[in-house]
């Protein structure tokens, strides 16, 4: 699974006919949207970046979400993923929009808490999923209590939604992946090799250990020098890995002190970035209404296929990637994109060359 299961790097060089169209200065639809289904959250997690990105929220229904979904399939992207600054459990219109995107001949995928995942829908949903990734990051009730800002009890009931989902994929959906993440704070510690050991009694597919990103005046304050302290712990939590259970740590964001080694940002016409609100703009980093000049506009009022061969998009696309524009200092710190800009900056700058691998591609594909 480790080969083709890519959880600390990125997917281009699987789309390099679309990468070449870029180099070529043509308009590419993105390959993957993150997006949300509505801002709403149950939840109030200690490190949510979810508090730095208010912004005006527009009404998210049934008939803007397919539309939406239409649009998606219609201009070339391939995948979306239910990720982004809300928990998209929350809306009503979460499974109709799943089965809505697969049925446009869109790889689906959703991100969630869990806790109001219905298990009588797994079987509708999951089948129709290129992945299900539970976010938790405690492996103990209190712990996780505490972290996630809920009671202890959703633990538990999140914790049966997990077996639930893997006893369907095992039934009717042995194509989907089932994961779990773990965002890692330094003051977490004490929950890492736990969730390692749980995630193989749940019977997932793995569980992926990630950074906590921070916005560029550290608003969080993530201190991540302390990040290297973690290594030994880290690495024996990847001792875990089985043939058929995966702990993966994302060791180019934990121990990359939170710096970029780009200054332009390249990704967003591959991979962009919704808020739940209906918002679009280049990435997640950029949502809160303080960065207004790089908003395109909303798809509850803009179907987004307008939006997307509208000017206003190529030109914050534009400016994003000009020297107007620092990414170094003027956004958050290891964003969703980054390691996509990490690549198409040395491309840019002829460090990298653009070659078409051999062999299989890897999983989950389309999701950058």
């Amino acid at each position: 699974m480790e080969e083709r299961l890519i959880l600390d790097g990125h997917k281009l060089q699987w789309h390099a006919d679309r990468v070449e169209a870029w180099l070529r200065g043509e308009r590419i639809a993105p390959i993957t949207i993150d997006c949300a289904l509505t801002r709403a959250c149950g939840y109030r997690c200690v490190y949510c970046y979810g508090q730095l990105q208010a912004n005006d929220e527009k009404r998210m229904t049934k008939d803007v979400i397919f539309r939406f979904l239409d649009d998606a399939a219609e201009i070339g992207v391939k995948a979306i993923s239910f990720v982004s600054d809300g928990e998209s459990t929350c809306s009503p219109h979460l499974y109709d929009a799943v089965l809505r995107g697969r049925a446009n001949g869109l790889d689906m995928a959703l991100g969630t808490n869990g806790f109001l995942l219905r298990d009588d829908r797994l079987g509708d949903i999951l089948p129709a999923l290129t992945y299900l990734r539970f976010n938790i990051s405690a492996a103990d009730p209190k712990r996780y209590s505490e972290i996630h800002g809920c009671p202890e009890s959703a633990y538990h009931k999140v914790l049966s939604t997990v077996r639930n989902a893997v006893a369907v994929k095992k039934a009717r959906a042995r194509e989907v992946t089932i994961g779990l993440q773990m965002v890692l704070l330094p003051e977490f510690a004490d929950q890492v090799v736990p969730l390692a050991k749980l995630g193989g009694e749940l019977g997932v597919d793995y569980l992926v250990i990630k950074h906590c990103s921070d916005d560029e005046k550290s608003s969080l304050g993530v201190d991540y020098a302390k990040y290297h302290d973690l290594v030994d712990l880290l690495r024996l939590a990847e001792s875990f890995s089985t043939d058929a259970y995966m702990v993966k740590a994302k060791w180019s964001k934990i121990l990359s002190g939170g710096k970029r080694c780009y200054s332009r940002c390249y990704g967003p016409p591959f991979i962009m970035q919704f808020s739940g609100s209906g918002l679009v703009a280049p990435c997640g980093m950029l949502f809160n209404n303080k960065y207004r000049k790089y908003h395109i506009g909303n798809i509850a009022e803009t179907p987004f296929r307008e939006l997307w061969k509208g000017e206003r998009y190529w030109e914050v696309i534009r400016l994003i990637a000009s020297e107007r524009f620092d990414a170094r200092t003027m956004c958050g710190s290891l964003c969703l994109q980054h390691k996509v800009n990490e690549f198409l900056w040395d491309l840019k700058q002829g460090a990298s060359s653009l070659v078409r691998p051999e062999g299989a591609p890897p999983m989950h594909g389309n999701f950058i």
